[in-house]
């Protein structure tokens, strides 16, 4: 306990990239800013417009910033999970999930920190009490991702209003709870997969208000392979869960 309890306690954002050069250093910069526990491990998937080389350049002059490059664009779901293992080796307290194209403010990052000392996984919510808080995202985006998480807490059985969202924080011990090798999913349907196998080991969920804004910089990633992933997974998770696979 003596050399865990005098140490200050780390968190590590994980941030997952794939043509973010317009939005790296300027993301860097608000991140580390929002409190002294906070660094940033970036998960570059051999970007072609240079942002694992802005990433690396930025590392060589912070020592709070951190790289991972892999060979090529091979998903979501597999960064972070890259990113997770990374963190429980280097034993950080949190580990959060965070998007690199500024639709998640890096002002809400206090508020996760006060809000995981009182959970194990505390989410992001841009649906929470059926309130809506996206900004500029077209009308019928913004009906598939509301009635998906309708679908999801219908098939998984999760009471949580925003199970697809992306901005995360969980206590180390939730990953190490989770066989991380186990995790099949990559797009929506890896966040639902994270919190239901956090739900269903008992570990305390907790989802708090953000305000979600689209990108204005580069392009989003979302595609209907991702959309598909997530209709066909979450019945599938929903049958792991009833014959006790999860």
């Amino acid at each position: 306990m003596g050399e865990r309890a005098e140490r200050a306690e780390r968190a590590l954002i994980v941030v997952p990239t794939y043509n973010e050069a317009a939005n790296l250093t300027t993301l860097v910069t608000q991140v580390l800013e929002q409190d002294p526990r906070l660094e940033i491990l970036v998960v570059d998937d051999n970007s072609p417009d240079g942002t694992g080389v802005i990433a690396d350049e930025t590392a060589r002059t912070n020592p709070r910033v951190h790289t991972m490059h892999r060979a090529g664009k091979l998903g979501l779901g597999t960064a972070y999970i890259a990113g997770f293992r990374w963190a429980l080796e280097r034993g950080y307290d949190y580990v959060f999930e965070m998007d690199a194209d500024f639709s998640h403010d890096p002002r809400h990052l206090p508020e996760f920190l006060t809000a995981i000392q009182d959970a194990d996984l505390v989410l992001g919510s841009r649906y929470l009490q059926g309130r809506v808080t996206v900004v500029n995202w077209p009308m019928g985006r913004l009906m598939l991702s509301y009635l998906a998480n309708i679908y999801a807490r219908w098939f998984t059985g999760l009471r949580i209003w925003d199970l697809t969202g992306g901005f995360k924080c969980f206590r180390r011990r939730v990953l190490e709870g989770i066989d991380l090798s186990q995790v099949g999913s990559n797009g929506y349907a890896f966040q639902i997969e994270m919190s239901v196998r956090a739900w269903r080991k008992g570990f305390k969920l907790r989802e708090i208000p953000i305000v979600f804004v689209d990108r204005t910089e580069g392009q989003s990633k979302m595609n209907k392979a991702i959309v598909r992933e997530a209709v066909w997974k979450v019945p599938r998770l929903r049958l792991m869960v009833w014959f006790g696979r999860i």
